[in-house]
């Protein structure tokens, strides 16, 4: 594949559908270089942009957002160690600028299954960020990845330390905090009963209340016990 950059920005003014553009707008606002092309689409392309020289294409400055959405996608899908994808997903962080960009780019990332303790370690310390999606990256790796007996606790506590006021923040964590119920209601539950920021307690329960995993009854329980 010559030229990649230009290949790739043939490819996806090809593939761009109006109608989902309109819908994808909507969903994410304030963001106004939208193309419209599935996210299908684009796992599938960077499965075959993976085979060839990739490299030009990622040191590439993005004019769509989709474009970025495929940089991340292939850092998830490239064969190197933990370490250098590590090295890797740094560099992009600062590229996450809404929470498409970053929900895409953490389900691509399957390496963290084998390497939980590293790249728990790595995304620690971003809960603590001054920067509102790097905060939802180590939340929205959580509950993808380490949310098991092994790192519930840990997943809890850290839950427990955001303090970041930005809404896509917050409702990382209350959507953590719906998942660590699910799986943990126990642990999750006493969570809850202990956390100080009443804003993201009441989206939590909210979001754990729209799962339909939980019954009626629990979900009765929750609201007159915690809201």
């Amino acid at each position: 594949m010559k030229n990649t950059e230009k290949t790739v920005r043939e490819w996806l003014l090809k593939e761009q559908e109006d109608r989902y553009r309109e819908f994808s707008s909507s969903l994410i606002p304030g963001v106004d270089n939208i193309l419209g092309v599935r996210i299908p689409k684009l796992r599938n392309f960077a499965k075959r942009l993976v085979k060839y020289d990739y490299e030009p294409f990622l040191d590439h400055a993005c004019k769509y957002m989709e474009e970025t959405m495929l940089q991340g996608m292939l850092i998830g899908l490239i064969k190197e160690t933990p370490e250098e994808k590590l090295k890797r997903i740094k560099k992009f962080l600062p590229k996450i600028t809404n929470w498409s960009i970053c929900d895409s780019f953490c389900c691509g990332l399957k390496f963290c299954k084998e390497n939980q303790k590293l790249v728990w370690e790595f995304i620690c310390p971003l809960i603590n960020s001054k920067h509102e999606y790097d905060v939802r990256f180590a939340l929205v790796m959580m509950l993808t990845y380490f949310i098991d007996e092994d790192y519930i606790t840990q997943v809890l506590k850290k839950i427990s330390e955001v303090t970041h006021e930005g809404y896509y923040a917050k409702m990382g964590a209350a959507w953590t905090v719906s998942i660590c119920y699910i799986k943990f209601p126990k642990e999750t539950t006493k969570l809850l009963e202990t956390l100080k920021d009443q804003e993201l307690k009441q989206k939590s329960i909210r979001k754990i209340c729209e799962s339909y995993k939980v019954t009626k009854e629990e979900k009765i329980k929750l609201k007159s016990k915690l809201l």
